[in-house]
């Protein structure tokens, strides 16, 4: 494109792209730091001191729904197991789907599967 513009104008021109590039750059940042905020404001999250032993007792893993993620488990990509109940924890104390999902990575069907699972096993007790 500069090779087009006669001598005297690329540097204008030169300026003008590099000040664009700049302020879109800076413009994309300033996005992304806003939306991390606003996502960090409306979404719940697990601090160290809001977890306690309640969150971990024998019975935390009843209402597992093992037989609906087993054949998940002996496919290709398979999440780990661990992070499957964590998963399962999480979504016990009111996690959505997208909040599992951002957090640990698993496909949106597996926790979208273990949210409904546990708002189930919740409803029933």
């Amino acid at each position: 494109m500069l090779r087009l513009a006669s001598p005297g104008l690329r540097p204008g021109i030169t300026g003008f792209l590099l000040g664009a590039s700049v302020a879109v750059l800076v413009m994309t940042a300033v996005l992304a730091h806003r939306h991390r905020r606003i996502v960090a404001r409306h979404s719940p999250s697990v601090s160290p001191e809001s977890v306690d032993a309640s969150w971990f007792t024998a019975r935390t893993l009843d209402g597992f729904p093992m037989e609906a993620v087993r054949p998940l488990l002996l496919g290709p990509d398979a999440p780990d197991l661990n992070r499957l109940y964590t998963a399962w924890v999480l979504a016990l104390h009111g996690h959505d789907t997208a909040w599992i999902v951002g957090r640990l990575g698993l496909p949106h069907n597996v926790a979208a599967l273990l949210v409904d699972a546990a708002h189930a096993h919740q409803d029933r007790d």
